[in-house]
């Protein structure tokens, strides 16, 4: 039994529970932590989520880290995308690019992929072994994978940190 993510499963759906009630009673407690406990060990026996998730200060850091640096890039991917849109001629340079990561942890690798993804203007078409494949409305250089470099790269060194 995975000890380390049957407690991670816990403190989420606990932490869910009490922001949803919006009370701190003692019958909120007790229903939510016995609620959270029944799922947490119902249906996370052979979790393998958080297997590679380090709980460390260092880790924790760099998870806020992680979401002020993803926070920033959608926000200025979000006004390239507004300028692009609103452009008369629709500057656009379409193109699939290719984007290695050293991550080897598959929940880092789903992290790195969903968090380009929600980015404006690209899109993680397909994870193969280490290898990305990321759609870009603008591809603006003419060094395909230096692209992919620079859009993996941006969070790579975080999530390494945080998933090893």
């Amino acid at each position: 039994m995975k000890i380390k993510a049957i407690s991670i499963i816990f403190v989420i759906l606990f932490a869910v529970w009490l922001i949803l009630n919006n009370s701190v009673s003692i019958e909120y407690l007790i229903s939510g932590a016995a609620i959270a406990l029944l799922i947490s060990f119902g249906f996370c026996k052979e979790c393998a989520v958080f297997n590679d998730l380090r709980i460390t200060p260092k880790a924790f850091i760099y998870t806020f880290i992680f979401l002020s640096v993803f926070l920033w890039e959608l926000i200025k991917a979000n006004f390239v995308m507004a300028k692009t849109v609103l452009s008369p001629s629709l500057p656009i340079n379409p193109g699939i690019v290719r984007a290695d990561t050293t991550l080897k942890s598959k929940m880092a690798r789903l992290i790195l992929a969903n968090a380009i993804t929600l980015t404006p203007g690209t899109f993680t078409i397909d994870i193969i072994g280490d290898t990305l494949y990321i759609h870009c409305v603008n591809v603006n250089i003419d060094d395909t994978e230096e692209y992919g470099k620079q859009a993996v790269r941006k969070f790579e060194k975080y999530l390494e940190v945080i998933y090893g």
